[in-house]
Formats: structure tokens, sequence, C-alpha cells
């Protein structure tokens, strides 16, 4: 599983107390601080609390689940807005803090990890491959906010050099970009293209009002994929991808079309499709 950054709350809460005396009244504010880090990672969250002197712990996670311990860590069980809150006794004083906490969609992928067994849990976007699948016997792919996952099997081995093509419409609109007779029901305006595994890829932006015209400007885009695990077994490859969704223009979106094709080092022969030759793109829902 991959990791999102961590990021820091700080809250400082405030709270007015009326102080009474037999010769006259005197109305005297009382500050007290209740200071707590949170640090995310994917949907855990670790509560550090910075003030001193706190006493009588009781956490509220904002799903139903509670604790009473000092600096607690929680996992929360999905995507969404919480709100948790403590309360506390801050030198002899009651006091509350709550704050609010957006768990954005996770993935389980660990790009680094040196394995594929993560894979095994995404069972979600599997891309339906047909009788012009060719050299792909599997291809599925996962997001979480800040990255879009692939993983492929492929007939062959690594030292083949496969030419891949990634037909990518990143904004999910057939009226921009190029139109092809290969894949149906996209306006395909960024194209990812070379040897992936053995010498990368180059990025391009299409150009041109016209959608049929095959022409695209080359970017240079520093950082805009990482190629994760490679294994080699019984004549297949395996293989992982992550793609920066803030590198490619349109990416941050709520969806997009992708497509593959697989072609000979030589660009003899088409090796294969996924999704098949004529059939739509693999739509990527990314609005959770």
């Amino acid at each position: 599983m991959k990791k999102l950054k961590a990021y820091m709350f700080l809250l400082s809460v405030a709270i007015a107390s009326t102080v009474f005396s037999s010769c006259k009244k005197d109305s005297t504010a009382i500050k007290t601080d209740l200071l707590y880090d949170v640090a995310v990672d994917g949907a855990t969250a670790t509560f550090t609390v910075k003030t001193t002197g706190v006493t009588g712990y009781k956490w509220d996670f904002g799903d139903g689940v509670t604790s009473t311990e000092a600096n607690p860590s929680h996992t929360y069980p999905g995507k969404g807005k919480y709100v948790p809150t403590l309360t506390a006794s801050v030198n002899g004083k009651a006091t509350e803090a709550s704050t609010v906490l957006r768990i954005a969609k996770t993935s389980p992928v660990k790009i680094n990890d040196n394995s594929l067994d993560d894979w095994a849990t995404v069972t979600k976007n599997v891309v339906t491959l047909g009788p012009k699948k060719g050299v792909f016997n599997n291809v599925k792919f996962d997001y979480d906010g800040n990255y879009v996952y692939m993983y492929a099997e492929m007939t062959g081995k690594k030292s083949d050099a496969v030419i891949f093509d990634f037909y990518v419409d990143s904004d999910n609109n057939a009226g921009t970009g190029l139109l092809t007779g290969t894949f149906p029901d996209g306006g395909y305006d960024i194209l990812l293209e070379g040897q992936l595994l053995t010498a990368g890829l180059d990025i391009f932006y299409h150009n041109s009002p016209n959608q049929n015209a095959f022409s695209f400007d080359p970017q240079s885009i520093a950082e805009a994929y990482t190629v994760g695990t490679v294994k080699e077994e019984g004549g297949v490859v395996k293989f992982e991808v992550r793609i920066a969704r803030g590198k490619l223009k349109g990416l941050t979106g709520s969806g997009l079309r992708i497509a593959i094709q697989a072609i000979k080092n030589d660009w003899s022969v088409v090796l294969g499709n996924a999704p098949d030759e004529g059939a739509s793109s693999f739509f990527l829902d990314m609005s959770e």
C-alpha cells in the first residue's frame, strides 16, 4: 500500500469562566489551551497531545469508536469526513477540543515493496479482455487521491522490450482529443508511449483541433510515472506502474478513460490490446 503525506493540525480552545467574590462580581476570561497534532497516513490517524498537565483523556473519533489513551491511533472505516473530539482536563479545568478530518480514498498498492501481492485485494477495476487481447492476460487499475495504479500480466519477458501505447482520455470527454477506431468512446488527449519496462515512456499531449489527426506535442514532465515491481515466471511478465495525477493535465478529475496497446519492439505488429480492439476504452471511475 502506498503512503499519503502526513499533515498537522494545531488546535487551540478557549473557555470562559466567571469568577465571583463576596465584595464584587468580576468577569474574567480564563484561557485553557489544548494542543495536539494529528498525523494521517491513509485511513489511520495518530493523535499526539502537546499540552502538559492533561488528565482524563476521552477521545471520540467521530465514527462511533472511543478511546481513553493519551495519544491513540485510529483507523477509520473508509473515505469520509469525521470530527474527532477530545474531552480532558487541563490543570484541573475541563475542556473539549474538536477538529475535522477528511479521509480520502486509499489504495492497498505499495509501489516500492518488491511485491505484487497487494494487487490480490484489488478486484473492482479489472479490464475485460476479448479475443484480440493478444499478450495481455490480466490488466487492472486502482487509484487514490494522488495516483493512478496499473497492474498487468503479459505473455513474454521483460527483455522483449515491448513498446506500449497508453491512450488516456483524462477528462472523459470524447469531444476533445484524438478519436481512434481502435478504442472508441474516448477523446484521447494524453499519449504515453515507449518501451516501459526497459527504456521508459515518452509523454505527449494532443495538439490539434482535428480529432482525427494523430498530432501530439512531446512533454517533459519529471516524476509523472514510476515503474514498481516487475516479476518474470513461467513465460509471463507481471508489473505495476504508478501515474502521478497531479503531473498530467486532467487527471485530478472524477474519472478517465484509458486503453493500452502492446507493440513489437520493431513496430512491425500489434501484440495485444486492453480492452479489446473495437471495444470501448476502460473507464476508471474516480468519484469516490
